[in-house]
């Protein structure tokens, strides 16, 4: 049975200051009917405009995220946009005396409080997804984000700072009310205590205190404690929550985060909405990928295993695209989270080695040798010798290796192959590879 679209039962209050701005604001919840979605109206302007809360509203992304029409504002929008997403409320009207939503204690709680005394209620429409059923990719210098198809939100965050305090932290959820209420919401945004002065001079956080925030020395924690050990990863994935529930439905898929914040989250909901909202693909997301996942593949799995003896954990090809004996071949490697060797390497920042990128390369050059149909006749492609191997960026669980190797030359049963593994039409590494062809021994 579907899902009903949710409303709150009642209308609620609270009041409290904005973290940016410094403004006194009371905010006020009332029901509003199926298919309004989240409006956010100015009561405090002339003709009380509305905002709606969507990507396509979004005007400011500096230290929070900002939603906009025509001169009137409201700042900081992404902790209340996180309860609303993660008590799967659909319809809502928010109303404001000020700019900016009050800030609290810097986590989902007022607003998710608020929202409960007032109490949720179900309604006689049908919810509407965003169902992931095919990979969208975000990246930026180091900063990546994809959503895989999953049959509900999960969402997989890792952040690293240079401080003692917060090095690396990862953490996984899958969003249900329950762990929203349990385990993120609580988690408050966090700074640092060297950059306090440098946002108040640019204006910003005009209302911070340690109240209202996770402040962070020279060298520890300023607050008397942490509500978890890796509160910070977890606010991320809360401000994560909010910014892509401004997608305007909630998403079905598995959300993979590495080092974002609210700028990149609202290029990657664009990106989202791009590839889904208007049915049209994403302008970065190069042809071949997009063909790589609809195209039948040449070889199949089961075809490839025929063909070389690799086996779990070591087969590293889930499909060969394109092949042409002794010319060329294109393989896939889906890279995914649950690789065995990323328990080791490393668990909290998870990265593919570069040892095993060449092999998944030299597994797809391997098809190469083999007879027109695939088969290989008894025989085996032993991995002799890697050469001018170059490793150009990382690979982490949510990329999709495209691997496409061309011959050199050969010469009876000696084989020499150029490799190159790509990731969104990126080269992540490449390498000329050297290998034999042998009886196969047993």
């Amino acid at each position: 049975m579907n899902d009903k679209q949710k409303t709150i039962a009642k209308e609620a209050s609270f009041s409290g200051v904005g973290l940016h701005t410094g403004s006194l604001t009371t905010v006020t919840f009332k029901p509003a009917p199926p298919d309004t979605g989240i409006v956010f109206y100015r009561v405090d302007l002339p003709e009380k405009p509305a905002i709606p809360a969507d990507i396509d509203h979004v005007v400011d992304v500096s230290r929070g995220t900002t939603v906009g029409v025509g001169d009137a504002r409201v700042h900081t929008v992404e902790h209340c946009m996180a309860a609303l997403n993660g008590l799967g409320i659909d319809n809502l009207i928010i109303e404001l005396d000020a700019d900016e939503m009050p800030n609290g204690d810097g986590s989902a709680l007022p607003v998710m409080s608020t929202l409960l005394r007032a109490g949720l209620t179900e309604q006689d429409a049908e919810r509407q997804y965003i169902v992931v059923d095919r990979p969208v990719y975000y990246r930026q210098d180091d900063v990546t984000l994809n959503v895989l198809p999953s049959d509900e939100l999960r969402v997989t965050m890792t952040i690293a700072y240079d401080h003692v305090a917060i090095g690396t932290q990862y953490a996984s959820f899958t969003i249900t009310e329950e762990t929203f209420r349990n385990q993120i919401a609580p988690a408050r945004t966090f700074c640092f205590l060297r950059e306090v002065k440098m946002l108040q001079d640019a204006g910003l956080i005009q209302g911070g205190s340690l109240e209202s925030a996770v402040v962070i020395g020279d060298e520890a924690i300023l607050n008397d404690e942490l509500r978890f050990p890796d509160e910070m990863v977890r606010h991320k994935i809360l401000d994560l929550i909010g910014d892509t529930y401004l997608l305007g439905r909630r998403l079905k898929g598995h959300i993979i985060g590495v080092k974002c914040g609210h700028e990149k989250n609202v290029m990657f909901s664009k990106q989202i909405k791009k590839f889904y909202g208007n049915g049209a693909e994403a302008a970065i997301i190069r042809d071949y990928k997009v063909s790589s996942l609809r195209q039948k593949p040449v070889l199949d799995v089961n075809q490839i295993m025929k063909m070389l003896p690799h086996r779990y954990p070591f087969l590293l090809v889930d499909r060969i695209l394109a092949f042409e004996r002794l010319k060329r071949a294109t393989g896939i490697k889906n890279v995914t989270v649950n690789e065995p060797y990323f328990q080791g390497h490393w668990p909290d920042i998870p990265v593919m080695p570069g040892v095993l990128i060449i092999e998944a390369m030299a597994q797809v050059s391997a098809v190469l040798v083999f007879g027109d149909n695939g088969e290989p006749n008894g025989q085996v492609a032993f991995f002799m010798g890697v050469e001018k191997a170059r490793f150009r960026r990382t690979v982490v669980p949510g990329d999709q290796l495209v691997i496409e190797t061309e011959m050199v030359h050969w010469r009876h049963n000696a084989y020499k192959a150029k490799a190159v593994a790509l990731v969104d039409g990126t080269v992540a590494a490449e390498a000329v590879m050297t290998f034999s062809l042998l009886e196969n021994p047993v």
